[in-house]
């Protein structure tokens, strides 16, 4: 396991000893996490190592029973989502919570809509739609077309721009490219990779370890609610990764596979020596006579 040393600039984003229990289960136990402004950190981890848990910690779903929590250098605590996205957290869960009913615009600003007087201000809300797309470089026809008719990868791009309306310093992604095509796919690293051209910090939770090391900087992996390994994408391989969410390097597969490798080392068949006893049964009788 590598462990990497972080950037010298300041977390955007920095979690120490969190620790969360649901009763007798212990979600998360002594958890230390960063990102820094124009990152990407892959969060990843098999089920039930606490990744989701940790998410919904730093949105504010969860409350921490134990740690600190800094943003920009200062301490905060998150109560609830509304407080999350007030400091500058938006998460992009993997449902997306999209109106499929509604069109792009609406699905922006929706429950935080612009008003001239008592009327919609639908230009405007046009306008700043445009915006954000464009600041994601995406392909979307229209903003006044029904989510509905978009396709996963366009549906995606949808969520993110709602989740930068408030300007936030930290994205958080959910599992962006679950059950996309190849195409939409890359249509969702390629924004991955816009959000961190933009000096923010994303955190990507993702089983797909292509996407990891297509996008990230650093993965921080969890296992069993703790944490068991930050490596840096550059200095790293996926096999390291995976050994490292499995727990590989110290399971009964790997230590029997070992064990058979030296077994095999040591009964591997000695060179034989060449056969000297007809040569001996012949000079014996060659005596006697």
């Amino acid at each position: 396991m590598t462990a990497t040393l972080s950037p010298a600039t300041t977390a955007v984003l920095s979690l120490t000893g969190v620790s969360k229990r649901f009763g007798a289960v212990q979600a998360l136990k002594d958890i230390d996490f960063d990102v820094h402004a124009g990152e990407v950190v892959a969060l990843v981890g098999d089920n039930g190592a606490g990744k989701s848990t940790l998410v919904k910690t730093i949105a504010g779903v969860y409350t921490p029973d134990g740690g600190t929590m800094l943003f920009d250098g200062k301490e905060a605590s998150v109560s609830s989502p509304a407080e999350a996205q007030h400091l500058g957290i938006a998460t992009v869960f993997q449902d997306l919570a999209l109106c499929d009913n509604l069109d792009v615009v609406a699905n922006l600003f929706l429950g935080r809509e612009l008003y001239t007087g008592r009327a919609l201000d639908e230009v405007t809300m046009e306008q700043e739609s445009w915006r954000l797309l464009r600041q994601l470089s995406a392909k979307i026809p229209s903003v006044r077309i029904p989510v509905a008719s978009l396709s996963g990868g366009q549906r995606q791009t949808v969520a993110i721009a709602r989740s930068l309306l408030g300007a936030p310093k930290v994205v958080m992604l959910d599992e962006p490219t679950a059950a996309l095509g190849v195409a939409q796919t890359a249509e969702v690293l390629n924004l991955v990779e816009r959000l961190r051209e933009n000096g923010l910090g994303v955190i990507l939770i993702s089983h797909n370890m292509s996407d990891v090391m297509a996008v990230a900087d650093r993965v921080s992996v969890l296992r069993l609610g703790r944490n068991n390994g930050t490596f840096a994408v550059s200095q790293t391989t996926s096999q390291e990764i995976i050994a490292a969410i499995t727990g590989a390097t110290t399971n009964a597969v790997s230590k029997r596979a070992a064990r058979r490798e030296s077994t095999d080392g040591d009964t591997a068949p000695a060179a034989q020596a060449p056969d000297t006893r007809s040569d001996a049964s012949a000079s014996t009788q060659e005596e006697q006579s």
